[in-house]
């Protein structure tokens, strides 16, 4: 991959890990957590099993410099921690608005690093968004009481379809003004 197509994205640093581009080194690590149906069945657009290639495909469009999502790993390595823990991400909307998506690996479920990640990436604000939205799937209480906790209030009831699940899934929609 050339450089000049490589995006300048920020890099946002906490006492506990780094937010970070993506980076080729990460598609181990992101495939073997990708590819836990546990993380698969909690988002709309992973699919189950993971296709070949999908997860290479996938981190050369994180860095692509024309995108409309910006992707973040979430590495633990400032605190002697995995690389990879996670993913977060911010899908540009109109109005100045943007979305948000995150996954952690299941290693490193109820140890409070989705409320930090999101609430680092809402505090940078990197897009210069005046509100972010984000949407869980109501079987996923978990993120829903991230988002929660982060202080994104309920704006109601909506469903996404889910690759995975091969199926259309009742959603709980949120939002939280900058």
């Amino acid at each position: 991959m050339s450089l000049d197509n490589v995006k300048d994205q920020q890099v946002i640093e906490t006492s506990r890990f780094v937010l970070r581009p993506l980076r080729e080194a990460d598609s181990g690590l992101i495939a073997l957590y990708m590819g836990d149906e546990r993380v698969a069945r909690m988002t709309p657009s992973i699919p189950h099993p993971m296709p070949p290639g999908a997860v290479e495909a996938y981190v050369s469009r994180a860095a692509a410099r024309k995108q409309e999502e910006d992707i973040w790993a979430i590495d633990g390595t400032p605190d002697g921690g995995e690389d990879l823990k996670g993913i977060i991400s911010l899908k540009q909307m109109d109005r100045n608005h943007s979305e948000v998506s995150f996954w952690i690996a299941p290693l490193f479920w109820n140890t409070g690093l989705a409320s930090e990640a999101v609430e680092a990436l809402v505090q940078a604000n990197p897009l210069n968004n005046d509100a972010m939205f984000a949407s869980v799937f109501q079987d996923n209480a978990a993120s829903a009481r991230v988002l929660i906790h982060c202080g994104f209030d309920y704006l109601g009831d909506a469903e996404s379809f889910s690759v995975s699940r091969n199926a259309n899934v009742p959603t709980w929609t949120y939002s939280r003004k900058l």
